[in-house]
């Protein structure tokens, strides 16, 4: 049996799954696929195609599509939201304006920018993606801001907020709609935080 038939059956090469930055590479392959393409068109060829490696080397690594797209967004999207501290930092009338400042913030960071778009083009069509955004933003997120709340519905208030910021990330983000795509960020911050403070703290 050759070397090249053990490497098609799912065996990498040793040169290959001993390099130290082949794992990063696969990652940062699958963000940029699943960014561009959504979960449901992306193909782990397409990601070793992409990375330079032999698609067993991904299955070496990560298993199936759904574990590759699990780790590549979580890598970096999940510490993002796990300490917030700053959303909590002050005054319960201003927790509006740093909850928008923080999200549109992961927004603008071109690390954290990839992935979030992977998610939320993939959750739209495919629910693998659609339950990795709602583990990511209401278990690590959403729960923090309404317990912060105190209020009977504050899980409602706070997935009202986040409804709010998502719907204008999308639009500027994915859809790119102008003027609001261009839009100095900050503008946006001090146009949006009113109505995230009344989802949050209103009547």
């Amino acid at each position: 049996m050759t070397d090249e038939t053990v490497r098609r059956r799912g065996r990498p090469r040793r040169t290959e799954a001993g390099s130290a930055d082949t794992r990063d590479r696969i990652l940062a392959a699958a963000r940029e696929e699943f960014s561009e393409r959504g979960y449901e068109k992306t193909s782990v060829r397409g990601i070793a195609k992409t990375a330079g490696v032999d698609p067993a080397l991904v299955h070496h690594y990560f298993g199936t599509k759904e574990q590759v797209f699990q780790a590549a967004v979580e890598t970096v999207f999940a510490p993002a939201l796990s300490a917030p501290d700053v959303i909590f930092e002050g005054p319960d009338d201003e927790i509006g304006e740093r909850f928008a400042r923080f999200l549109f913030g992961v927004w603008e960071n071109p690390v954290t920018r990839t992935p979030l778009l992977a998610v939320l083009r993939s959750a739209f069509t495919n629910e693998i993606a659609a339950a990795v955004f709602r583990r990511l933003i209401a278990g690590q997120l959403l729960r923090r801001v309404a317990g912060r709340l105190g209020l009977p519905d504050a899980e409602l208030r706070a997935e009202l907020a986040a409804a709010q910021l998502v719907g204008v990330a999308v639009m500027r983000y994915v859809i790119k709609l102008e003027p609001l795509a261009s839009t100095d960020v900050e503008v946006i911050v001090k146009r949006v935080a009113p109505v995230v403070q009344g989802h949050l703290t209103g009547p």
